[in-house]
């Protein structure tokens, strides 16, 4: 029963894509019927060599199974273009006793197996689920080296305030699903690696994460990156090219500034949201793709359909999960994390000993506005670091834009940190967490419950009735609410 509960609880996997090349027709899709049964294939047949050719070098497939001799293009030539166009498939052929010394000779030029005629429907599935299993594991060591060597952070996920418990629980709800996710907030407030935290915790994990920035790219080109285009499809266009769309086939497509998408660009994404299939620009035939979308803006998409310069219709498809990303200024209470999560990270980069913070540069930088949010955070403590000379941060190494605060000023006499930062509320209880972050936000407010309440997005009335409830507790003998405010 445990093996079993364990087995449910597994993520479900991404269909293996089987190309199956025969020109025997019936064979090919009793070969079909077979794996598919299984549940685990998705099986595509093409009745002849050529026919079967044409498929690896416009379409994407995870196995290839061929038969060696055909009338027209051989098995042979199916290996060599498979290995060409999709060097990550895995190639198995299928041959006659006569025609075992080509076979031998398919399997060096890199063919997985070979399985000789009349197949035995028991050990073609067994090749194949070993197939499919040397590739998972080949994908999975691959997308693990890559993490080790690609670094980027995780500050727009990092955060204890009331904002980033609610945006992390909705992270956690949707990221094994494949529901399209639309990433609205301002420059900076770190959308590209909210959707890479999506797609690192979903199921699409392994497959590929391909981020494209809209803005950058100009309507002339923008076609051909995401869809592909054709040689001679185009001046210029002097060999094939595959868009990000093919390139994210199983994983993940991340379109940053959606919002700047030209109107013609934007019907023929609706049409592929719809289809699941894209056309390379100068070609005929489509090509499926199974991709998840996730993207992200900085502009009112709900405006910019009310003038007319976003299609209401993919708007719609774009939306159906949202995600809106505050500004640092409504969550001042997490600056403190991120401040020491910079700190850390470019102490490390920079090989300095640096002891930290003062209070009075602790206090200019919770209290700053951050128009750039996250980004510009990160990029100051770097700045401060490098230019930093005593080993302490201090209103010295602050830029010319952050003043710092005044002797008298609201937030000088009351620092975000008070000696012990935000992580000695790891393991305490819920209500615990609660009352330092309520106690921090009546600090830096001086007091002032409205704002106290905006800045931890609660209503002004919630936070009345817990400090009143505190208050309570205080005079029944446990004083551990937050001070009279």
């Amino acid at each position: 029963m445990a093996a079993m509960t364990d087995k449910s609880a597994d993520p479900p996997t991404m269909p293996v894509r089987v190309l199956i090349v025969d020109d025997d027709e019936s064979h090919a899709q009793a070969v079909a019927d077979s794996l598919e049964r299984l549940g685990r294939y998705d099986c595509v047949v093409a009745n002849s060599g050529a026919r079967g050719a044409a498929l690896v070098e416009s379409d994407t497939f995870d196995i290839v199974i061929t038969d060696l001799r055909m009338g027209d293009v051989d098995g042979l030539a199916i290996l060599r273009k498979a290995k060409e166009e999709l060097p990550d498939a895995e190639v198995i052929l299928l041959t006659g006793h006569g025609s075992i010394n080509s076979a031998v000779t398919a399997m060096q030029h890199g063919a997985y197996t070979y399985l000789t005629k009349p197949l035995d429907i028991h050990e073609l599935r067994a090749a194949v689920e070993k197939a499919s299993e040397r590739l998972r594991l080949l994908r999975q060591t691959a997308e693990l080296n890559r993490r080790l060597d690609e670094k980027f952070g995780f500050e727009g996920v990092i955060g204890s305030s009331p904002q980033m418990h609610r945006i992390i629980t909705q992270l956690q709800q949707i990221a094994p699903t494949d529901s399209t996710v639309l990433i609205e907030g301002e420059n900076g407030t770190g959308k590209e690696l909210v959707a890479r935290a999506i797609h690192q915790n979903s199921r699409r994990k392994s497959k590929p994460f391909v981020p494209l920035n809209i803005s950058a790219l100009s309507e002339s080109i923008l076609e051909s990156e995401l869809f592909g285009h054709e040689k001679g499809s185009f001046t210029g266009a002097e060999r094939r090219r595959i868009g990000q769309f093919e390139w994210a086939n199983g994983g993940t497509l991340f379109l940053d500034e959606v919002g700047e998408m030209p109107m013609n660009t934007q019907i023929k994404l609706l049409r592929v949201l719809e289809d699941g299939q894209i056309t390379r620009v100068g070609a005929n035939e489509p090509v499926k793709v199974n991709v998840r979308l996730v993207a992200a803006t900085n502009a009112d998409l709900k405006e910019m359909v009310a003038k007319g310069s976003f299609r209401k219709d993919l708007y719609y498809r774009l939306n159906v999960v949202n995600i809106m990303l505050p500004p640092l200024r409504e969550r001042r209470i997490d600056i403190p994390l991120l401040m020491d999560h910079f700190f850390k990270e470019m102490s490390a980069r920079y090989s300095k000993q640096v002891s930290g913070f003062s209070k009075a540069a602790q206090n200019a930088l919770v209290a700053y506005d951050w128009p750039g949010n996250i980004r510009q955070l990160r990029n100051t403590i770097e700045r401060m670091l490098v230019v930093d000379l005593d080993g302490l941060l201090d209103i010295d190494d602050l830029p010319d834009d952050i003043p710092p605060l005044h002797a008298g000023s609201a937030n000088a006499s009351g620092s975000a940190f008070d000696g012990q930062g935000p992580e000695v509320l790891a393991g305490k209880p819920l209500e615990e967490v609660e009352k330092y972050y309520i106690r921090k936000a009546l600090e830096m407010t001086d007091g002032k419950r409205d704002e106290a309440a905006a800045m931890l997005g609660i209503g002004e009335r919630t936070l009345y009735r817990k400090l009143k409830e505190w208050e309570k507790q205080e005079s029944d003998g446990r004083p551990d609410g937050p001070p009279d405010s």
